[in-house]
């Protein structure tokens, strides 16, 4: 710590200037062939602004102190974990199976990408989650006659299809909820919930159950769809500190998509993993793409998942997007 700061402190008064600082950060930011980055200079500014708490345009050494325990250390040595989401038989070749759906993907095509993934890679935590649907799930469609419809539902029970949306009367109070209608998939402990045996399954990873109550779905991995419950998920990565999330799976625009919004919410450096994702619809595979980069995450290719996960691969949004982290769990503390 002390070295750097005296690498980059160049007028040696015992500050890092701005220009100082910003010299730092264009060091810091380089692929794993050690080509630098191009670095918006706004996003320069901001990030001193973030660590020049005391706001005298300078950065001290108490401060830097902070900068390099709380930031240049994860962006240079990130805790990584990996979440392969519902890689399940229903979902390959049972009764969702994405062959079938618009895009006409084949599911069985992310298990290679995952096994190489995980064997070329060492991640601090690996997690599979998996849809757990009990027989009366809400999103079956050959349950949705079991609960009424709110009157603002355009499909009423009798004229429902696989993939309408429809709107049930939540508790028969009024209150609705928008639900598409899946055929009946991932029910618990049947062949279809089951991970697929070709997946390799890391040694002391996690299980994450999702879809378990009767009456809301869940696609993300982190939350149901109406955000009200949870998981375990955030816990586990929170007790081991993770910093950085690389997600893929299936299905690509649904529940990929879901966790993969979710772990940026929660704070996390997320990094979707492109090839080891099939999906449902083109048009919607490549929002989720969109809203993934615009959010702050990135669409990475599984060859750049080791340079990453190592640290010796730092793109900028990613670091950028920790220090704003910092900055907001700092406000609302």
């Amino acid at each position: 710590m002390d070295a750097c700061f005296k690498a980059f402190d160049k007028d040696e008064d015992g500050f890092l200037s701005q220009s100082e600082f910003s010299a730092l950060c264009r060091a810091l930011f380089r692929n794993e062939r050690g080509k630098p980055y191009p670095v918006d200079t706004s996003m320069l500014d901001t990030i001193f602004t973030i660590f020049d708490t005391n706001k005298d345009n300078m950065i001290d050494k108490e401060e830097f102190r902070y900068c390099w325990q709380k930031w240049i250390k994860q962006v240079v040595r990130p805790v990584t974990a990996l979440v392969v989401v519902d890689v399940q038989n229903d979902f390959i070749s049972g009764s969702l199976a994405i062959s079938k759906c618009p895009a006409g993907h084949n599911g069985e095509e992310v298990i290679p990408i995952i096994n190489r993934i995980l064997e070329e890679n060492r991640f601090d935590l690996v997690v599979y989650s998996l849809d757990w649907h009990p027989e009366n799930h809400v999103s079956f469609i050959d349950n949705v006659h079991l609960r009424p419809l709110h009157s603002t539902s355009k499909v009423t029970s009798d004229e429902a299809q696989v993939y309408d949306t429809v709107i049930f009367d939540v508790n028969n109070d009024g209150t609705p909820m928008e639900q598409k209608l899946w055929p009946r998939h991932c029910v618990q402990k049947s062949w279809g919930s089951e991970l697929h045996q070709g997946l390799k399954i890391a040694e002391d990873a996690i299980f994450v159950y999702k879809g378990t109550d009767p009456d809301i779905d869940s696609y993300s991995a982190f939350w149901d769809n109406n955000k009200k419950s949870h998981t375990t998920l955030n816990e586990e990565l929170s007790k081991r500190n993770v910093t950085d999330v690389f997600v893929c799976g299936i299905a690509y625009d649904v529940c990929v998509a879901a966790t993969t919004r979710h772990a940026i919410e929660e704070g996390y450096r997320t990094v979707l993993v492109d090839d080891g994702c099939r999906g449902v619809c083109d048009t919607d595979i490549q929002a989720t793409k969109d809203q993934t980069t615009e959010n702050g995450g990135l669409v990475v290719d599984s060859s750049q998942v080791k340079g990453l996960a190592t640290g010796r691969d730092r793109p900028p949004i990613l670091a950028y997007r920790m220090a704003l982290e910092l900055a907001k769990n700092k406000n609302n503390k």
